[in-house]
């Protein structure tokens, strides 16, 4: 591209200039950051390996408690919420024009510049803690898929006989070695190849449980489940109602990725605008989780009616064939590996550039150590990187040693995280871009969406906490076993 279109289709701050001079905007974008590459493909993986994680794994249950008509039409529900939402999102990535004007880095950039005040403290609040619950999420997520390849073993060799109990704990810590070593990895830019190979995983185990949901339909020979979903006496109508509203927040939870989808954006080359880029991106992920969710979701509560474990492939609906449960399991384990990393990097980069800000003189914050590697590139090693991702990721393996259990924490997750991240602020920031005069059609539209969803909200959070509440009586720390 030569030098006159560059500058008609950017914005040159003074460092672009500089590099312009030295014939540099070759290689670096309009904010003098290196350019960048990243194209609807990498996007979408990046978003797949986000959205098709261990959410998947609880659908079935999900439509098991809401039934065939309500489970499906729910789906189909957050699905558009989602979809919708995340193109006003996308809209909010540049600040004033959509091609030139300043980019918003973060989530909570572009709510700093489009909401400003205490709205930015509570959005850092809500995005944070909630990245930082589904890193606990996905140790025990890991943890129980690790146990269920040793468990099918062991059933396998004692025919059954053997109920094969064993503890938890040294899953989970091995699980947070792994992403100790990987949390080393400095920036969201490079982990597209950690992305791919988690998207491929999600595909793999996602269509292994599906595979087997059919093979189930068929060994029955009927479709099991009904209308109303689990019925009244196989739970007390209380139960129904707690456990239907638990049903949502797994749903909501399935599909949160609104957090990082600015910092997923930011990763995109433009022209076309990176907006418009991530508009087909989110289309494309949302149409394929969607289909997939639906697939593993019915086929699962086809095959098990009342009875569709909390998680399909870890429950032992299925025994056989036992090496597929193992490929699929180990399938879900390097996915919440991959799928960690996507969510903690935003994490740790704001905790970072915090630091780095507040002690700029520091050089235990920002010195970095270059480490030859023989055969690769040095790796540049800063201490208090290396130190406080550590001690994050030690913190998540503890708290999950303590509250292992799945459903109702994602059940949890997915009510926080859905309204503040997937609707409130979206809806809020795209009001304040666009100028939506107040009670203009268009303006009450989008707040009666936002009420709705927050009311969904509401009762999937109460759900979560009454089944976390009836979780905590019967369980002993750092005890657990399946």
């Amino acid at each position: 591209m030569g030098e006159n279109t560059s500058l008609k289709n950017h914005q040159v701050f003074d460092i672009s200039i500089d590099m312009h001079r030295q014939g540099g905007s070759e290689r670096f974008d309009d904010d003098g950051r290196l350019k960048r590459t990243g194209t609807v493909w990498t996007a979408s993986a990046h978003i797949v390996t986000a959205v098709i994680g261990s959410g998947v794994l609880s659908l079935a249950w999900a439509i098991g408690q809401l039934g065939w008509i309500a489970g499906p039409a729910v789906m189909f529900l957050f699905s558009f919420v989602t979809y919708y939402t995340s193109t006003l999102l996308s809209a909010c990535y540049r600040s004033g024009d959509p091609i030139t004007g300043k980019r918003n880095y973060t989530y909570m950039d572009a709510v700093r510049s489009n909401l400003g005040g205490v709205k930015v403290k509570i959005c850092g609040f809500v995005q944070y803690l909630n990245l930082f619950g589904v890193a606990i999420g996905y140790t025990i997520a890991s943890s129980i898929s690790m146990m269920a390849i040793k468990r099918s073993n062991c059933f396998h060799q004692s025919g059954g006989k053997d109920p094969c109990h064993m503890n938890a704990n040294p899953y989970m810590i091995a699980f947070g070695i792994a992403e100790i070593l990987l949390s080393q990895i400095p920036g969201f830019d490079q982990l597209h190849w950690l992305s791919l190979v988690a998207a491929v995983m999600s595909f793999t185990y996602s269509s292994i449980g599906l595979g087997l949901g059919i093979g189930k339909v068929i060994e029955n020979g009927k479709i099991s489940g009904s209308l109303t979903g689990i019925s009244i006496g196989t739970v007390t109508q209380t139960q129904k109602i707690w456990k239907s509203f638990q049903a949502l927040g797994d749903i909501a939870f399935a599909y949160s990725y609104s957090m990082i989808l600015i910092e997923i954006q930011d990763t995109i080359k433009s022209p076309p605008s990176e907006a418009k880029t991530m508009k087909k991106a989110t289309l494309i992920s949302v149409v394929v989780t969607t289909l997939f969710y639906m697939f593993c979701g019915c086929f699962g509560y086809a095959a098990f009616g009342d009875l569709s474990p909390g998680n399909l492939l870890t429950g032992f609906g299925f025994y056989n064939p036992y090496w597929l449960l193992d490929i699929a399991n180990a399938a879900i384990v390097i996915h919440l590996v991959g799928a960690y990393q996507v969510y903690c990097q935003p994490l740790y980069a704001f905790v970072e550039k915090e630091a780095a800000q507040r002690f700029p003189d520091s050089e235990f914050i920002t010195k970095d150590v270059k480490v030859p590697i023989p055969g690769f590139r040095p790796y540049n090693l800063n201490l208090f990187r290396m130190i406080w991702r550590t001690l994050f990721v030690v913190l998540t393996t503890v708290i999950s040693m303590l509250l292992p259990f799945f459903n109702d924490i994602v059940g949890l997750l997915g009510a926080l995280g859905f309204w503040p991240l997937t609707v409130y602020f979206p809806v809020e920031m795209y009001i304040a871009q666009k100028k939506i005069p107040k009670w203009s059609t268009r303006w009450l539209c989008l707040q009666i969406l936002s009420v709705a969803c927050l009311i969904i909200t509401i009762a999937a959070a109460s759900g979560s906490i009454a089944g976390v509440v009836g979780d905590l009586k019967s369980i002993k720390p750092f005890q657990t076993s399946y």
